[in-house]
């Protein structure tokens, strides 16, 4: 099991540049930093071979995490834009695997954040998503990539909300590269029972993000991080356990995860985070 966290934990755009937190995140405790990959069809090959000599020289794994732009769905009713996310991906899926980055998570079965005065047809667009989603399996599996279906809350998705419908979704696409996500942020406003939901994912589980109720980084208190600890052991999972804290007003991550308020002081965010990976490694 490693820990990471989200880079966006310090930056207030999603476009940050990745590199300053590889070094930081190890001498904070962690073993991963996953970064956002939306902009990865901006760079040259060579930032990504100098991202991996990075992470390599700090020992500090990589994960990608996308939530992907309207003109990325592939859901879409638009043919053109559904090819255009194609062509995305196929740009970015040979960077990262040059960059070492062998997983992609987050609402990448639709888009993010979800426009929900379009009119929705879940039916439909699980339909589309699912045959889509086997395609782009097949073309993520020529780099060894793995993509992790997040689990999102009804107010920032409509199509996979549980981890019921996200392993039914893993399930329909039957590719061994397409796990499930889940998010205890999000898991805490939809589910009836962490400890059911963790259970139910099993072996499709590819990834935890974890978060207190509010977004702040784990900490002891509301959450029942023991339980969940103790549940992850039972499903036998070795997979990567992410915090993804967002504190922070400003710019397009505070407007896009709709935070109002700062809810940490920005000369306190090292130490929280180093508090909370070691937290994490005791109760889990």
């Amino acid at each position: 099991m490693k820990f990471g966290i989200y880079y966006s934990y310090w930056e207030t755009e999603w476009g940050g540049d990745a590199f300053p937190y590889i070094k930081k995140v190890k001498e904070l405790g962690f073993d991963l930093l996953e970064v956002a990959c939306g902009d990865f069809d901006r760079h040259e090959m060579d930032y990504f071979y100098n991202l991996r000599n990075e992470s390599e020289k700090h020992g500090v794994a990589l994960s990608g995490g996308y939530g992907p732009r309207a003109e990325h769905n592939i859901t879409s009713k638009d043919s053109a834009v559904v090819e255009n996310a194609f062509r995305f991906y196929k740009e970015i899926f040979p960077k990262m695997q040059v960059a070492g980055i062998g997983s992609l998570g987050g609402a990448i079965y639709s888009y993010w954040p979800v426009d929900f005065g379009g009119g929705i047809d879940k039916a439909r667009d699980l339909e589309i998503s699912i045959g889509n989603m086997k395609r782009l399996a097949d073309l993520a599996s020529e780099y060894d990539i793995t993509l992790n279906m997040e689990a999102l809350n009804r107010f920032e998705g409509y199509l996979l909300n549980t981890a019921s419908e996200t392993v039914e979704y893993v399930e329909h696409v039957g590719k061994d590269n397409v796990k499930v996500m889940l998010d205890t942020f999000h898991m805490n406003i939809e589910e009836d029972c962490f400890y059911s939901a963790i259970e139910l994912a099993g072996e499709k589980l590819g990834e935890l993000h974890v978060g207190e109720a509010n977004r702040r980084a784990p900490r002891p208190g509301r959450m029942p991080w023991n339980e969940i600890g103790k549940t992850l052991k039972k499903i036998n999972f070795k997979g990567n356990v992410v915090m993804e804290p967002f504190v922070l007003t400003g710019g397009q991550v505070g407007k896009d995860i709709s935070v109002w308020r700062n809810l940490e002081r920005i000369e306190d965010l090292d130490r929280l985070a180093a508090e909370s990976v070691e937290f994490l490694r005791g109760v889990f």
